[in-house]
């Protein structure tokens, strides 16, 4: 992958300024009961309230708008387990242009059916037995096509860091961002963007307990890769943290945080039920943590990003509803 400069809080105000009007300006939600809880101050920025259903639409706009106009006209893909895949179908639709998008074959339906009624084409694979990105290469080079991956890209992950760069501007400083870990690109885009803004503030990552690839990549030093995760948190499965995200977050990030399958259950009830609010699994990741104790040396004032609410109302009911 070729070398790119790196990232930056004017790349992040830049996508700011390039998504206004057209992504959404999530709600930021407190809770009483939870800085009881949890014994701090917690912000949560509430992104299951953003286009798609999740963060995701920010840095696929962003991505995509900045393509020349000769290859609009041919189109993009992108390979996604749901969330991003919505989003690259969406950012084409409202730029005029057609998506080719590459779903792991158990990807939840309801992410599938979004994707194509977005008027994507939806072209399935293996996820634990096929490599998604060499397909998705391969697909995007046969049919003249753009790709736009889900983290490894400047574009994406300085969208992504728009959603924190809105918290900090609603909320002032805070001690503490936790944020969920998959590919990497949130949290990198919103640690440029918080740390920039505020130097003392400690970034955390949260990942599944199945799937500590980032954690075990920081420890190491270098990118390693595990057995691909079985997660309720679908959208974190990865195997190994992203070229380009990894470096960003090796300077960056903190501390890992890791949660159980359980937790994350017990977070989304409790979105549920107290905040009245629908994460998926990888979107109640950090409230997890922040619930089931796993942030050492918790601050005072702490933000959050929920990543996203794409769940339906079957898998939603059969998680939360034992």
């Amino acid at each position: 992958m070729a070398a790119v400069p790196p990232l930056t809080l004017a790349d992040v105000r830049e996508a700011a300024a390039r998504i206004e009007g057209v992504a959404h300006r999530t709600p930021v939600l407190t809770s009483r009961t939870l800085d009881s809880l949890v014994g701090a101050e917690v912000f949560i920025k509430a992104e299951n309230f953003q286009r798609v259903g999740a963060f995701k639409f920010r840095g696929a706009y962003n991505a995509v708008a900045q393509l020349p106009p000769e290859q609009l006209a041919k189109g993009v893909a992108a390979y996604s387990s749901g969330n991003h895949a919505q989003a690259t179908a969406l950012a084409a639709r409202e730029l005029g242009t057609r998506a080719v998008i590459l779903m792991p074959e158990d990807a939840p339906r309801s992410k599938r059916e979004a994707t194509a009624g977005y008027g994507a084409e939806v072209v399935t694979y293996d996820r634990y037995t096929e490599d998604r990105t060499a397909l998705g290469h391969a697909l995007a080079e046969d049919r003249g096509l753009a790709l736009i991956p889900p983290y490894d890209h400047p574009h994406v992950m300085a969208g992504q860091g728009t959603a924190a760069l809105e918290l900090l501007e609603e909320t002032g400083p805070l001690d503490a961002l936790v944020v969920p870990v998959g590919g990497g690109g949130l949290i990198a885009g919103s640690a440029t963007a918080a740390t920039a803004l505020h130097p003392g503030i400690r970034i955390v990552g949260v990942e599944p307990e199945a799937g500590d690839d980032t954690r075990r990549s920081l420890a190491a030093g270098a990118r390693v890769t595990v057995p691909v995760p079985r997660t309720i948190a679908d959208g974190q499965a990865l195997a190994t943290p992203g070229e380009l995200t990894f470096p960003v977050n090796q300077r960056l990030v903190d501390a890992i945080a890791l949660v159980t399958d359980a937790e994350i259950v017990t977070a989304m009830r409790f979105a549920f039920e107290r905040l009245k609010i629908v994460l998926e699994p990888s979107g109640a990741t950090p409230l997890a943590a922040l619930l089931a104790g796993r942030v050492d040396r918790l601050p005072r004032r702490i933000g959050v990003i929920a990543s996203g609410g794409n769940i339906d109302a079957a898998r939603f009911t059969a998680l939360v509803g034992g």
